[in-house]
């Protein structure tokens, strides 16, 4: 169970802070739920508790994972299925795992692609979808705004 202040992922919106934990009317039943604020858009998410597992949501990665991820974007790609519609729903799947390497994996293989121009439109949907995610959680982590990680991150990918 989480407790309020703590910083969380949710695989599908991204990082955010538990603000509180509040009993609310979840179609006709009284259940215990989070309320998370994300950190990208400021919207808050009302999730049951005991949805939490289903969802995949975690607490967000330390220092070394912070670390690790750096050097994963910064490392070779790793290769994936050649065709773009396999190699999409195998990517999809993991973002909705939720783990922080696995995001980064695709993150840089797909900017890598994008770079030489052989994105597809949906993973070029994709790419920008994950890399918000993992920008929310690595700006928790070290606690910067998401333009001091976006720039981080940029500057890792050498993208302009």
């Amino acid at each position: 169970m989480f407790h309020v202040g703590e910083k969380v992922v949710y695989p599908a919106h991204g990082a955010g802070i538990v603000e509180s934990i509040e009993d609310k009317d979840v179609f006709g039943v009284i259940k215990k739920c989070y309320i998370i604020r994300m950190i990208i858009g400021d919207i808050k998410i009302i999730i049951p508790v005991d949805n939490i597992e289903s969802l995949n949501i975690r607490l967000i990665g330390n220092q070394k994972d912070y670390q690790k991820v750096l050097d994963i974007l910064s490392g070779p790609c790793v290769k994936m299925e050649e065709r773009w519609n396999i190699r999409y729903r195998k990517n999809e799947l993991k973002i909705k795992e939720g783990c922080i390497f696995d995001l980064a994996i695709i993150v840089n293989y797909l900017a890598n692609m994008n770079k030489i121009n052989k994105l597809s439109t949906w993973e070029k949907k994709m790419y920008c979808e994950s890399l918000q995610l993992l920008v929310s959680e690595l700006s928790l982590i070290k606690d910067l705004s998401i333009i001091e990680t976006e720039k981080i991150i940029d500057e890792i990918l050498n993208v302009c």
